[in-house]
């Protein structure tokens, strides 16, 4: 009997980590880190886990996106998916209609990253292979074969994303072996929120050195004195020698941005991310070209593959951070991988949220083995918060992930997590209203 998909289920999971202000930044001074959580089960019992990021209100409207793509996906065969994974992402992202939302942006985008991640999780569970173990082992061609090229053509060709691939084959083995025994190189920005006091930033700070992170990440762009202030005492309690990036997460305009930058300079943040509005193209270049050497980084806003290119061709990044849920899952950021290799720009992933780190560090390594074949300048982001919450949490020592060896995409939430921060009707919820 065909197995089919009967089963597109989305609960709306919220944390409440507003109370102790984590996750706190210039443009989201109380997120509750939140996700659209995507099941995907089957006829013969299979499941895949998935979800979206969000950051509290606004989660509900996640998914409900995710339930009015349900219909596209319930009744396929599990075979004729996993066969055409490419397909697949772009039945949901080429919907004719629901498509208008877009086209291939905001919550409609996102929603089809929680499924298209939940089910290359399913295939990992299938295959037995974490999912960044699965996509190092196929084929150059079975990898292209995902990739949509009708936009970026002018950017990358098949021909060159072959090539890309096949440059990288011959050292796959030896790669995934390093890899499993050093892990990937993380920076963290657990020290960095913007509502922690002088005293929590710089003990978070040298504990992030003493645990082996050689970079930090601190949150800028409110106070430009305050900003001063706590970018020197991350330089003074950590000395030259440790990367600190910082992150404006979209505060300023373009000439904003320059002037803010040019004031914090003497302390050598290593890069300035999200220094204007995600959707700015040549704002970034303009502020790459005025900030140089100092490095500009974005893209956990960064809407779709269509958007790097431009990023890319516009020469107004230095560093690429993709997102796991923001475009349209796995499958899109492989598109997205192969532009950053054929452009020679790192990439450092964002992982600054609910179950980004889990999902994000399977892209990360897949990177490694089988596309750009080094870790050199990139770092995958490391927030240490809520990973508890999941059946195959993250594991960093000495400021390396681990490499993942659990099937799947690392995205499933245990479900005592589930009923406690089911919103609004939750136990955690309930005592929030109550108190």
């Amino acid at each position: 009997m065909t197995e089919l998909i009967n089963a597109v289920e989305a609960v709306d999971v919220r944390f409440p980590t507003s109370l102790e202000l984590d996750g706190s930044d210039a443009m989201n001074p109380e997120p509750d880190y939140s996700a659209a959580y995507v099941t995907i089960r089957t006829s013969e019992g299979a499941a895949g886990h998935g979800l979206a990021f969000t950051v509290g209100r606004g989660n509900d409207v996640e998914v409900a996106a995710v339930r009015a793509l349900a219909p596209l996906v319930t009744g396929l065969s599990v075979d004729e998916v996993l066969g055409d994974l490419g397909a697949f992402s772009r039945r949901l992202t080429g919907d004719s209609q629901l498509r208008w939302l877009g086209p291939e942006k905001g919550a409609i985008h996102m929603a089809a990253a929680a499924i298209v991640n939940a089910m290359w999780d399913l295939y990992g569970r299938r295959q037995n292979k974490p999912v960044w173990q699965l996509l190092s082992e196929l084929t150059p061609e079975q990898l292209v074969d995902l990739v949509d090229f009708r936009y970026l053509e002018d950017a990358l060709t098949r021909d060159e994303a072959l090539d890309i691939l096949r440059r990288a084959e011959p050292g796959r083995a030896e790669r995934t072996d390093h890899l499993l025994r050093h892990g990937y190189p993380a920076y963290t920005t657990t020290p960095g929120w913007l509502g922690y006091d002088d005293e929590k930033l710089v003990r978070l700070s040298v504990q992030a050195v003493a645990d082996g992170f050689t970079q930090i990440k601190l949150k800028v762009g409110v106070d430009p004195a305050d900003d001063r202030r706590r970018l020197r005492l991350a330089r003074e309690a950590l000395g030259p020698d440790i990367r600190i990036a910082v992150d404006a997460n979209q505060a300023w305009g373009v000439r904003q941005a320059i002037d803010w930058m040019t004031t914090l300079a003497p302390y050598d943040p290593y890069w300035i991310e999200e220094p204007t509005s995600p959707d700015d193209i040549l704002g970034h270049a303009a502020i790459r070209r005025a900030l140089s050497p100092m490095k500009v980084a974005t893209g956990e806003h960064t809407h779709n593959q269509v958007m790097f290119k431009q990023l890319l061709q516009a020469n107004a990044i230095d560093i690429l951070q993709l997102d796991a849920s923001r475009t349209a899952g796995v499958t899109e950021n492989v598109a997205i991988l192969l532009l950053a290799a054929k452009f020679g720009v790192p990439v450092c992933p964002h992982a600054g949220g609910v179950g980004l780190c889990e999902m994000v560090q399977h892209l990360a390594m897949f990177d490694y083995v089988a596309v750009s074949g080094t870790t050199e300048n990139r770092v995958i982001e490391y927030v240490d918060h809520l990973h508890e919450h999941f059946t195959d949490p993250v594991r960093v020592r000495d400021g390396h992930y681990l490499a993942p060896t659990a099937p799947g995409i690392s995205a499933e939430l245990h479900p005592a997590s589930i009923a406690a921060h089911r919103f609004p009707d939750g136990p955690i919820w309930n005592r929030q209203a109550t108190a």
